[in-house]
């Protein structure tokens, strides 16, 4: 726990009667989580203050949620402080006009690539960045107020990201933070159904992918999603993306790919693992995030193969050397 980043952040909070909130592009569970989390504990902590969350896409994975607020002119931006929270590269930034902030503090637990912000606060170990607005509040909960609301949306995030409980980041730590925010009285069997319970087209789309994975010499299990697959089974960006999480139990593949195809032509990777490092192929082809759980895009099919063929490569290494996998 990094007390000295978070001091300096709060010593910010409270200089500034205006903050924007920022997440990164095509949003998750824990980065809408995170922001909207924060902001309801700072508005509840300093009604004074002029607090908003403004980003240029939404989820309809986590409508549930409810939205953001109005966009604010150019001229509120000069005067206030900007929050990026969950973002490792400022490319990723979903709003553009963050840099029109006066300072700006960046809060996040994916693996620094790039430094941003006047102020910042990374911690890779941390398995979200809920986790992370949680231990915030805690560490300053003598002057900070936290609500069922805040709640709802840090613990909906710190389920998503941490694979309900499960990747290796989560900590004892972790689940302690978590007992806070169910000490909140928040409704879990509610967030749990909006989560993981399947529409029809997600499960046509899932008994059509368990026929259509491939797999390596090495075990690297993959799919590849079309634009004609999603709009043969109704399914938006974020429904095909999640086809990644139906290889997550496959014995002797410990890589699994998501190769999902965008409107324009490029096709966005979801990359997952066990044991070992894939955050490194991440960064190859301009993505990044954590080290068994990445994403990055790769412009065509042959360079899709290209990243497939490192993978094998990775993994048939990993194997030589070590045991016990599964």
């Amino acid at each position: 726990m990094n007390i000295t980043a978070m001091q300096a952040i709060f010593d910010k909070i409270k200089a500034y009667d205006k903050i924007l909130i920022f997440r990164h592009k095509l949003p998750d569970g824990d980065a809408i989580g995170s922001t909207k989390g924060l902001r309801e504990i700072l508005r509840l902590s300093f009604p004074e203050k002029e607090i908003y969350l403004n980003n240029c896409d939404s989820s309809d994975y986590l409508d549930f949620l409810g939205g953001e607020d109005e966009p604010q002119p150019d001229e509120f931006y000069a005067n206030a402080l900007g929050i990026v929270i969950d973002t490792a590269t400022a490319k990723r930034i979903s709003n553009p006009r963050y840099t029109l902030c006066r300072e700006i503090v960046k809060i996040d637990h994916h693996i620094p690539i790039e430094s941003y912000g006047t102020t910042e606060w990374v911690e890779e170990e941390r398995s979200s960045a809920c986790e992370m607005i949680v231990q915030f509040y805690a560490a300053f909960r003598d002057e900070l107020k936290l609500s069922r609301e805040a709640a709802t949306y840090l613990y909906t995030g710190m389920v998503t990201d941490s694979g309900r409980f499960r990747y290796r980041e989560v900590s004892g730590e972790t689940l302690r933070l978590a007992g806070l925010l169910l000490d909140q009285g928040i409704d879990a069997d509610r967030i749990y159904a909006h989560l993981y319970m399947k529409d029809v087209s997600s499960m046509r789309l899932q008994a059509w992918a368990l026929s259509h994975i491939k797999f390596t010499e090495h075990g690297v299990a993959y799919l590849y999603i079309t634009r004609a697959v999603q709009e043969k089974y109704g399914l938006s960006f974020e429904s095909a993306s999640a086809a990644v999480s139906y290889m997550d139990s496959i014995k002797d593949s410990l890589i699994w790919l998501a190769f999902i195809e965008n409107t324009d032509g490029t096709i966005r990777v979801r990359l997952r693992s066990r044991f070992v490092t894939v955050s490194e192929i991440a960064e190859c082809y301009g993505g990044g995030g954590h080290a068994c759980a990445a994403g990055a895009t790769v412009n065509c099919r042959k360079e899709m193969n290209r990243l497939i063929a490192d993978a094998d490569r990775k993994l048939g290494e990993y194997k030589e050397t070590n045991e016990g996998w599964l």
